[in-house]
């Protein structure tokens, strides 16, 4: 099969590697049919974040059943799935008292991370780590349900109600799933956009003029201020900014990955104001069922803008990385296998 390895540089290599096969009883072989650019791969390739060399990325994604081992039960060859790339070993203290998230067994264990992921034409995982799609969703829709677990596990984290208002900060893809899936429990939402394509992506597929309760705004855009019950950073960079935004008593989430991000904080003003700054962590992946099911309601699919076959990987993460001054065109880009059937 073809994949796409980690180089040094970082960048990417198209290489053949060997076609999965089933080696334990519960192992599952997927052919892969897309998979999502996440921005921890972009990060990857620009040195935000970091992966193993020789590792193939990619852990966004859907395919089809190919094979399963003997004790494997409940799938079977031709079950269209989703991969939960947050595995677990189910053993260790974490696990056990159900921070499955903090898994201290997850070095060597994060797909697409330090463990062969899914921008490859196949793909092996523990049965457990996958969940089918339902009857009459389709594949571009169930791509995107990791990235909703994703966001429903930082609104969850920070408590989010029906009727508060929550500020996001970042129109990319996950900026984008976080205000639909804030705004389908019930809040007010404020989308926070510096490029201005990219707001107006983001208005057409979150259908602003249909909603009186979504706002997608400039930074510097005066109804933000002291707006935000919560505050969401989908960048990964931007925490002083969201504690300048966050109300009395609010709460401040940081979910974007940027290892290289520092911030100067007050640590009087969170104390006076009531501030609580929230690190959810990778989600718990017994919250994954849910995002399947939520995935039902909300139309994930509007946030795919490309698709390109893997050979052209690097036309793929450049839409995602437009040159200074270039507009940002893209939201999220599959990475199709040619080798799979996408029907």
């Amino acid at each position: 099969m073809r994949a796409l390895e980690l180089r040094a540089g970082p960048t990417l290599a198209l290489v053949d590697r060997p076609w999965p096969q089933v080696s334990a009883p519960d192992d599952v072989v997927v052919r892969i049919v897309h998979s999502g650019i996440c921005g921890t791969d972009r990060s990857i390739l620009v040195g935000k974040f970091a992966a193993l060399e020789g590792t193939v990325l990619g852990h966004e994604s859907v395919g089809i059943v190919e094979a399963v081992g003997p004790q494997v039960d409940g799938l079977r060859a031709g079950d269209r799935v989703i991969v939960n790339p947050t595995l677990y070993c189910g053993t260790c203290e974490s696990c056990l008292k159900g921070r499955l998230n903090f898994c201290t067994r997850k070095s060597g264990n994060e797909i697409g991370i330090d463990r062969d992921g899914t921008f490859a034409d196949a793909f092996r995982v523990s049965a457990r780590f996958l969940h089918r799609v339902p009857d009459g969703m389709s594949l571009d829709r169930a791509v995107m349900v990791e990235p909703l677990v994703c966001a429903l596990n930082n609104l969850q984290a920070a408590g989010l109600t029906a009727g508060e208002t929550v500020v996001v900060l970042g129109g990319g893809p996950m900026g984008v799933i976080t205000a639909m899936l804030a705004l389908h429990l019930g809040a007010d939402v404020v989308l926070v956009e510096a490029d201005p394509t990219r707001r107006q992506l983001c208005r057409e597929i979150l259908l602003e003029a249909d909603d009186e309760r979504l706002a997608v705004l400039a930074p510097d855009d005066e109804a933000l201020r002291d707006r935000a019950d919560v505050v969401v950073d989908s960048v990964g960079n931007l925490l002083e900014t969201a504690i300048g935004l966050a109300r009395t008593a609010g709460r401040v989430v940081v979910m974007g990955f940027d290892s290289r991000a520092t911030a100067t904080v007050a640590p009087l003003d969170i104390l006076m104001r009531g501030l609580r700054i929230i690190g959810a962590g990778d989600y718990d992946s017994s919250i994954f069922p849910l995002g399947v099911k939520l995935a039902g309601a909300l139309p994930l699919e509007r946030v795919i803008t490309d698709r390109l076959p893997l050979e052209e990987h690097e036309a793929g993460f450049a839409r995602l990385s437009p040159r200074t001054g270039e507009p940002y065109r893209a939201m999220k880009v599959l990475l199709v296998s040619s080798q799979a059937d996408p029907s």
